[in-house]
């Protein structure tokens, strides 16, 4: 099974690099699937590479689906 993770875009590297970040994590991806993708937008990165944009509540409900796997409180609710 593969997994895709929900990240913010926090600067661009130059031609088809950027870099993300998630939970204070920061990672270097390809974003030569989405050669229109600019900071702040929240992109489904898989295997070093931004494979789609999402939108600010998808990232958000994601990553509180991935919080209440690792046990955090449910909050999924709350975001809609």
């Amino acid at each position: 099974m593969c997994l895709a993770v929900p990240a913010k875009i926090i600067s661009l590297d130059g031609g088809a690099l950027g870099k993300v970040e998630l939970s204070g994590v920061t990672r270097t991806v390809s974003l030569m699937l989405l050669p229109d993708a600019k900071v702040g937008d929240n992109v489904l990165v898989h295997a070093g590479f931004a494979m789609q944009k999402v939108s600010e509540e998808d990232a958000q409900e994601t990553n509180a689906l991935l919080a209440e796997m690792r046990g955090a409180p449910r909050t999924v609710n709350a975001l809609r």
